[in-house]
């Protein structure tokens, strides 16, 4: 830049303070403070260290995962969270316009919305991830599968704790839509379609509309631990067959009495 003796800028016209005060106006500053500048190489050697584990994590969770190339090119769910990696970074370090646009963009390349405020541990997997939504205060642990269509949504404005937690260990069924926020345990499976908007201890399976505890403790059979929706059983059904025997019990009763 090529400054006058009046301080005006040769290229635009414009007074170089008046240039500075938009800048900062923009938020595009990387003034770190001496106290943060260890929080940020911290944040830094995190996105190398998930980097790996966020790529692999496609070859353990999906057999249809042949090669590093196809994973990195192929995988919406990989590069959404690879990009939503730095796009947190950048948020952290309190920048208002680029970590939304790194999200915009992940967003047109995979159809993924994840905020960049939201917090996501390692080895999460995003399957084939069409339509999932992760709001600004989010939080998720580690070893997560997403399907398609989850959304961990909110349930009201205000500038707070709104959107779910997810602790380790959770598998969450396509469609299936967390609102506000509630805490889900570990080792908790959702099914598809599914609506949960209470907490849900750990070591269960929560399916249907609203969210229901189906199975809870640490004796899960490994088909439903894999979330085989073909076995879940379903509770409004087993609730209306309990139903039906208790009629016909009572039916019985009043034949035998005429």
């Amino acid at each position: 830049m090529i400054k006058s003796n009046s301080d005006i800028c040769i290229n635009c016209g414009h007074k170089l303070s008046e240039k500075d005060d938009f800048m900062n106006l923009m938020g595009l500053t990387l003034d770190i403070p001496e106290s943060q500048k260890e929080s940020v190489f911290h944040d830094l050697e995190d996105i190398l260290h998930y980097f790996a584990s966020d790529v692999t994590s496609a070859f353990k969770k999906d057999p249809a995962a042949k090669n590093l190339v196809e994973v990195l090119t192929s995988y919406p769910g990989i590069q959404a969270v690879l990009l939503h990696r730095i796009a947190h970074f950048f948020f952290r370090l309190g920048l208002p316009f680029v970590p939304r646009y790194i999200s915009n963009i992940a967003r047109q390349i995979t159809g993924i919305d994840i905020h960049p405020g939201a917090k996501i541990g390692k080895n999460l997997f995003i399957d084939h991830g069409t339509g999932v939504v992760i709001g600004e205060t989010a939080e998720i642990g580690d070893n997560v599968i997403l399907y398609q269509g989850v959304t961990l949504g909110g349930i009201h404005l205000e500038n707070e704790k709104r959107h779910p937690t997810l602790r380790n260990n959770i598998i969450v069924g396509a469609g299936a839509k967390l609102l506000g926020p509630i805490i889900l345990g570990d080792n908790v499976k959702v099914g598809a379609n599914s609506v949960v908007t209470k907490d849900i201890p750990p070591n269960s399976i929560v399916v249907g509309v609203p969210g229901r505890i189906i199975k809870n403790g640490s004796n899960i059979p490994h088909q439903i631990e894999t979330l085989s929706h073909d076995i879940l059983p379903d509770p409004v059904l087993n609730l209306i067959k309990s139903l039906e025997s208790r009629i016909k019990d009572l039916e019985s009763q009043i034949s035998i009495k005429k």
